[in-house]
């Protein structure tokens, strides 16, 4: 069941109109409620796959409370390794044995097994629950609390990852089963105003980016305004699908007097990869830090070569964890690139006063330039499927391929003719259909929305007052989508 589809807001108010009725009168009751509706909510997609999420949470349950009272570490090795081993086989099973096959010469045909939805989130959330019940941080004795913190639907799908400390001791508080004006409104708003990022700006503008790698996937050349007009639709599209889905998340348990972590603020702001980690969901982000990083050893041993070992594996263990294919272990193992690098510069250049504040501003947006640049060309191996189609976009971006650009365009460019890379230039299929409207409409479109990302405050930096005008002015738009589009889409985050 998407969030976007209305068969999801006959299911939302069914669900909050049951909680609160339930919990004027009996709380545990009102818990239960909450997680048969996340139950139904994840068999909505798949009902076999509910025996998964229901084995998947009971082992957890038994396997933490008896790590938890004896401090079982051959317990905790074999909780942790079933959830691996689990999704290994359901994630990772055809891309280990076809890269095997790849290696010996081999064929291979894929065994195709379709991958339950959420089945990163909440097995990353059981296995912290694991480890922190062996070091006496976690130890929850009501199998309906653990179930819900499990079930959770506004999160349980994509995220934001939640820590056993965030949201246990919520279930605890009795305050929750009463209706709070004010929560239902600020919770409200944030949801519709997280939807409108994902039907309006992402889905418009995801055709452009589409177009672009899936040509580039099919072995076409794509040039610059093309590869630049693909890479940075898809940077917009990325962003606003998957922080709306969080701000949708956030907003739905919001109305149930639930608080979820934020998982963005505003990453395309920062200028250091460093900063663009600790905005960029945020929840994967501390869950990589506290569960790989540090227990490998983080900065704190082995000298410099040490930490960058550790923080490149921490990197390639994320890039994995998104995806069975090696593009995004490249993608990965890109991105520790750049904070090694990043790293390796604030050790050689310490951070200084700069007093002059002309020098301060442009050292300021040359490194958001560079950083900003870096992401977007990671990206490109972050959304297309084959090495060959990313390499593709990446030259058409460097100029490689040629300066494309509508010859109704180029007939305004004075002295056109002297410029060597706008001679015999033809059509942009691939960008707008090639026509000057379509061209002019992609560009406007990408460039708002970037504007947006990279200037205005986000959902969780304005007032409420301010949040409500926003949604004044793009509910009806919101609603169009909805109701009146062929079929709801999914979002970027549910393959992972």
């Amino acid at each position: 069941m998407l969030f976007n589809s209305s068969d999801f807001f006959v299911f939302f108010g069914l669900t909050v109109c049951g909680f609160f009725l339930i919990g004027r009168f009996q709380h545990r009751i009102a818990l239960g409620w909450l997680v048969l509706c996340s139950l139904l909510f994840y068999g909505w997609w798949n009902p076999p796959y509910l025996i998964l999420i229901v084995a998947s949470l009971v082992f957890n349950y038994f396997c933490g409370w008896h790590i938890y009272q004896k401090k079982a570490r051959m317990a905790l090795w074999l909780g942790v390794s079933a959830n691996l081993l689990t999704i290994a086989y359901f994630k990772y099973y055809d891309f280990f044995l076809s890269s095997a096959a790849w290696v010996l010469g081999n064929e291979y045909r894929a065994a195709n097994i379709i991958l339950p939805l959420g089945i990163s989130f909440f097995t990353f959330q059981q296995i912290a629950y694991l480890v922190d019940a062996y070091h006496k941080e976690a130890g929850e004795r009501n199998f309906l609390n653990y179930s819900l913190f499990v079930s959770f639907f506004p999160q349980l799908i994509a995220g934001p990852i939640v820590h056993h400390q965030e949201l246990l001791p919520q279930f605890r508080n009795s305050a929750i089963f009463k209706p709070q004006k004010e929560a239902v409104y600020t919770g409200l708003t944030i949801f519709f105003l997280g939807l409108f990022k994902k039907v309006v700006v992402a889905d418009g503008v995801a055709p452009y980016a589409n177009a672009v790698f899936d040509h580039a996937d099919m072995g076409g050349s794509v040039s610059f305004f093309e590869a630049w007009g693909g890479a940075l639709a898809y940077t917009v599209q990325l962003y606003f699908d998957f922080s709306g889905y969080s701000d949708m998340a956030i907003g739905l348990a919001c109305v149930l007097n639930i608080r979820l972590p934020m998982n963005f603020n505003s990453p395309y702001r920062k200028a250091s990869i460093i900063e663009f980690w600790r905005s960029w969901h945020m929840t994967l982000s501390c869950f990589l830090r506290d569960y790989l990083y540090i227990p490998l050893g983080g900065g704190r041993r082995g000298g410099k070569v040490r930490r960058y070992g550790n923080l490149m594996i921490t990197m390639l263990v994320g890039g994995l964890w998104h995806g069975a294919a090696w593009n995004f272990v490249f993608w990965g193992g890109l991105h520790g690139l750049y904070l090694l690098i990043n790293h390796a510069w604030r050790n050689i250049f310490p951070k200084r006063d700069d007093s002059f504040w002309l020098f301060r501003h442009v050292k300021h947006a040359v490194y958001w330039v560079m950083t900003f640049v870096a992401v977007c060309v990671a990206w490109v191996f972050f959304r297309a499927l084959t090495f060959s189609g990313a390499f593709e976009i990446i030259k058409g971006m460097a100029g490689l391929n040629g300066f494309i650009l509508p010859k109704q365009i180029i007939s305004f460019i004075p002295a056109a003719d002297a410029i060597p890379w706008l001679q015999s230039q033809g059509t942009m299929v691939l960008l707008g259909g090639g026509s000057v409207l379509g061209f002019v409409e992609q560009s406007a479109m990408t460039v708002l929305f970037l504007i947006v990302a990279l200037f205005s405050a986000n959902l969780y930096e304005i007032s409420g007052r301010r949040r409500a005008l926003l949604l004044m002015l793009t509910f009806a738009f919101t609603i169009q989508r909805v109701f009146f589009s062929p079929a709801p889409s999914e979002f970027i985050y549910f393959q992972f």
